[in-house]
């Protein structure tokens, strides 16, 4: 298997087509899940249009990728950027949900009120912190996946998931949730 370096070179050198197309294939899937962590559960077009926009943008820039970080952290980066930039703009946009997802949705367990309290208080959070918490509790990921999503070593992972939790802790405990 061919690695990142050894596609972007092939790329730069020939136009490689295909090897671009790996490296769309490789990253696509990390890429949405990084855009759609930022962006929340009900953004996933919006996140569908990043990723789009992410590959769009290092297709016209690996020639002026250095190679001085791995392409992952170099693409993840994008992404970030590119994700939080859209989450500004579309901070008071609800979600869209259809009346068919909506109708054939079940609740999640739990007083509907202290769920409204918990996304409030992540809302709140430093959008660090917010990405690490849906990353690995929403998604799934492990710190390892998450670390190189983000591009920070996993003690530093870590150190946001124990930061994120404690905050949690404090302003639910503050607004009485039953969670707190």
């Amino acid at each position: 298997m061919e690695t990142d370096a050894t596609l972007v070179a092939a790329y730069r050198a020939r136009r490689d087509q295909q090897a671009f197309a790996e490296l769309v294939r490789r990253y696509r899937e990390p890429v949405f899940r990084l855009t759609l962590s930022i962006l929340g559960a009900g953004f996933a077009g919006d996140a569908e249009e990043v990723t789009q926009e992410v590959f769009f943008r290092v297709h016209g820039a690996l020639d002026s990728f250095r190679g001085e970080a791995q392409f992952s952290s170099w693409i993840y980066r994008i992404a970030f950027n590119l994700a939080l930039n859209l989450k500004a703009r579309i901070r008071y946009r609800a979600p869209h949900l259809s009346d068919d997802t909506l109708a054939t949705t079940a609740a999640p367990a739990g007083d509907p009120v202290d769920r409204l309290t918990l996304m409030a208080a992540i809302e709140e959070l430093p959008e660090i912190y917010q990405t690490a918490l849906r990353l690995h509790y929403w998604m799934g990921s492990s710190v390892e996946e998450i670390a190189e999503l983000i591009g920070v070593p996993e003690n530093t992972v870590k150190s946001y998931l124990h930061r994120a939790r404690r905050l949690l802790y404090g302003m639910l405990e503050k607004k009485g949730s039953k969670d707190g």
